[in-house]
């Protein structure tokens, strides 16, 4: 992304031009960015060939799970729709991983019945239940069981899933002795060990971490998984501050890890794959004047992008025209909605703006439009994809009649 004739581009296309002919608020993707992110994943870790499934919870466009898919990756799901989503997009059944701690029997079913390669349970109940829908069906079926390492992936509170205070997972205890149940079990495979610490983790000491806790647990049983599934949470570079996870230093702990083991490794990333390939193009509405600061208000709401209000997230903002002129006050972005959460950024030195200026919301990628709502009625916005240089809807933009 970069301005051309001081206009905001991506992959040749201006948003300005983008803004004009499909109005705003509008969901943008690159396909250049989505398959360097995808390649570059695939090289970091091509010495340990993993089963990569992508995350779908950080984006559910059926058109851009299709594109990933054209590269090899699974699906990581956490409901049955997102099954659907996944098995629509062309995924295959034999790379799709069902995760979560509140699986339905009818999920279960659905699951079963599509012959997923693994339902990863988060609990001796889900076990138990697993295995009596599996007996009424007389299949067997393949698992993974989620094991809560108690590593703390130094991210967000809200974001962290490896702690024991977090509702992820079993401990160690209970770990051995669901491994004794599936023993027993002539309806259940055992077949995978499963983790996952986080999202949006930019150090790969706590991945090492997570690693050994792993490796101790494995040396204690004589149970032999064929898969460990060592989750996503990979971050992005969402503001300068941010350092990048180092793949190839999380790719020699990996190493490390499987020497003497014959078991396959499993990545879900989401985030990594698709969070700096989209950006939200958003219209100035109004600009109001207070004493400390200007709001600019956007015709893009909460609703529409969930982040900066759920956890005070911070998306880099750009002006779509480039002019120079510096504002002496501090610009507070916000949408329409009644919220006083309802707002994007505070920025200092911010371009000048005016009324129906355009703005560019950046790396929205992932957790943006999977995390969009209807509060307040609000239609969901418009989706493109940019790929050679075209322009393509992937989701047309709600109508409130289809709503109301």
């Amino acid at each position: 992304m970069k301005y051309i004739n001081k206009k905001l581009s991506i992959d040749k296309v201006n948003f300005l031009k983008i803004a004009k002919k499909y109005g705003t608020p509008t969901y943008c993707y690159s396909y250049s960015r989505l398959k360097e992110n995808i390649l570059n994943f695939k090289k970091n870790f091509k010495s340990i060939s993993p089963l990569i499934c992508f995350a779908v919870k950080s984006n559910t466009n059926v058109n851009l799970i299709n594109e990933i898919s054209k590269f090899g990756f699974g699906a990581d799901v956490v409901s049955v729709g997102e099954m659907m989503m996944a098995l629509k997009a062309g995924i295959s059944p034999k790379k799709i991983v069902f995760s979560g701690v509140g699986k339905t029997t009818n999920e279960i079913s659905y699951a079963i019945d599509k012959k997923i390669l693994l339902i990863n349970a988060e609990s001796k109940s889900e076990v138990v239940e697993i295995n009596r829908v599996a007996r009424q069906k007389n299949k067997i079926v393949k698992i993974g069981l989620r094991l809560n390492p108690n590593t703390d992936a130094k991210t967000l509170s809200q974001i962290s899933t490896g702690k024991k205070e977090n509702k992820f997972g079993v401990n160690e205890k209970t770990f051995y002795e669901i491994i004794e149940y599936c023993k027993s079990s002539q309806n259940i495979d055992l077949n995978c060990l499963s983790v996952h610490i986080g999202s949006q983790i930019l150090d790969h000491k706590p991945y090492e971490k997570m690693l050994k806790v792993v490796d101790n647990i494995l040396k204690k049983t004589s149970h032999e998984f064929e898969y460990i599934d060592l989750g996503g949470g990979m971050g992005i570079s969402y503001t300068e501050k941010n350092k990048k996870l180092n793949y190839k230093k999380y790719n020699l702990a990996i190493k490390k890890f499987l020497k003497n083991k014959k078991c396959k490794i499993i990545f879900e990333p989401g985030r990594s794959i698709i969070g700096n390939s989209g950006t939200l193009i958003t219209k100035v509405i109004y600009i109001k004047d207070s004493e400390s600061k200007k709001f600019i208000i956007l015709d893009a709401a909460m609703n529409d992008l969930m982040r900066p209000a759920l956890y005070g997230a911070i998306h880099k903002t750009l002006p779509v025209i480039k002019s120079g002129k510096v504002s002496k006050k501090t610009y507070e972005f916000v949408g329409p909605i009644c919220e006083s959460t309802d707002k994007f950024v505070t920025i200092k030195n911010f371009q000048e703006l005016q009324e129906k200026d355009y703005v560019a919301i950046c790396d929205v990628g992932a957790y943006g439009m999977s995390l969009s709502s209807n509060y307040n009625l609000r239609t969901k916005p418009l989706e493109i994809l940019i790929k050679n240089n075209k322009i393509k809807i992937i989701r047309k933009r709600q109508k409130h009649k289809d709503l109301i």
